[in-house]
Order: structure tokens, then C-alpha cells, then sequence
């Protein structure tokens, strides 16, 4: 339940609903939590997401985490354009039909991702398209919503938590709130053995 008159997707938690969550179906682990913040058009979030993003998912559905995730909308006030936010509002939409769901479209979106310049995200049928990729989610409900805009108002939402989280940057993860490495040195995603050995 939330105070917002507006929509709120399912599998969401936080004040007004503004963080994804996942737990693969399992009782989460020991309060562990691991939060992602990330903006969809952000090129190094794309390089986490396809270098951990795996690791990320199957450590939640062990039971070893939850996984949340937290989004801005960075690149659209950057570069220009609207697609973060019409990007994240589809994913909304995607959380409806189902966790997994949302995961992997949240993954489909980041492979791809067009240049920062180019506000791809923004058009409706790109959206639906990339959708296809991920198996149960195109359908009457997701592509309603996605058309019309249903979780652009939640999508704000969303945009304006991160800014008053205070995390500066993206990518961010933090785990039990504190700081988890996720880039390194060279711009790229860690390791598997690397971002894991940061959990212990």
C-alpha cells in the first residue's frame, strides 16, 4: 500500500513502492540486501548489468539476498529525451506480469541500448519490441500499459526517490548499505569472483 493515488506496478517495495524487487520466488535470505541504482540509458550500468547482472539474479534466487533496484533518470536530463523514463515506466509494466519477468527485460533493455545521444527509449514500439525478447511478457496487458503510459506518474516517482537517496551516480550498488565495487579501474564490470568476494 501506498500514500500515491497513482498506479504502483506489483513486486515493489519502499515508501510509494519505488524500489523493483526480486527474490526468485524464495524466502529472502538473512536480511541481506543487495540495491542497485541505475539509470537505463547509462552505458557503465549496461556494462554491470551485462557483467553481473547473472550473478545478481542467481544470488537472490538461492535465497542468499534481495534484490532491489532503484532507477534515475540521469541521461534523459544529460542528453536530452524521455527515454529513461518511458524505458523505466515499461519496466513497471513488466513487474505486472511477473519478477522474472522484469529481470529479464530489465537485461533485454540494457543489451540494447543505443548511444547516449540517441533517445531510442523514448519510442513505444522500440519498447515493445525489445519486449519480445523475453519469453511470457508481450501481451494485452503489458502492451496497454506500455502504450498508454500506465507507470510513467510511478516512474517519476521512482526518479525523484533516487534523488533524495542521496547516491550521486550511477552505477551504484550497495549491499546491507554499504558500497560494493562493481567497475573497475578500466571502466569495466568486476569479476564474478571479485563482486562476490565484496559480499562476505
Amino acid at each position: 500500500m501506498t500514500s500515491s493515488t497513482t498506479p504502483t506496478p506489483a513486486n515493489t517495495t519502499g515508501p510509494d513502492g519505488t524500489a523493483l524487487v526480486y527474490t526468485g520466488g524464495t524466502r529472502p535470505g538473512p536480511g541481506d540486501t543487495l540495491c542497485v541504482y541505475a539509470d537505463l540509458r547509462c552505458p557503465f550500468c549496461k556494462r554491470v548489468e551485462r557483467g553481473l547482472g547473472a550473478v545478481m539474479e542467481e544470488l537472490a534466487a538461492e535465497g542468499r539476498l534481495t534484490l532491489e533496484y532503484h532507477f534515475a533518470t540521469f541521461i534523459d536530463e544529460a542528453a536530452g529525451g524521455t527515454g529513461s523514463l518511458r524505458a523505466l515506466s515499461a519496466v513497471g509494466a513488466a513487474s505486472d506480469i511477473g519478477p522474472t519477468e522484469s529481470l529479464r527485460y530489465i537485461r533485454a533493455l540494457y543489451a540494447s541500448q543505443p548511444a547516449e545521444d540517441h533517445d531510442l527509449f523514448a519510442e513505444t514500439d522500440a519498447l515493445l519490441r525489445i519486449a519480445e525478447e523475453v519469453d511470457g511478457l508481450r501481451g494485452p496487458r503489458f502492451d496497454r500499459q506500455v502504450t498508454e503510459g500506465a507507470y510513467l506518474p510511478w516512474a517519476r516517482r521512482v526518479a525523484d526517490a533516487f534523488k533524495a537517496s542521496g547516491v550521486t551516480g550511477t552505477p551504484t550498488v550497495l549491499f546491507n548499505g554499504r558500497p560494493v565495487s562493481v567497475i573497475s579501474p578500466m571502466g569495466y564490470a568486476v569479476t564474478r569472483e571479485a563482486f562476490l568476494a565484496e559480499l562476505e
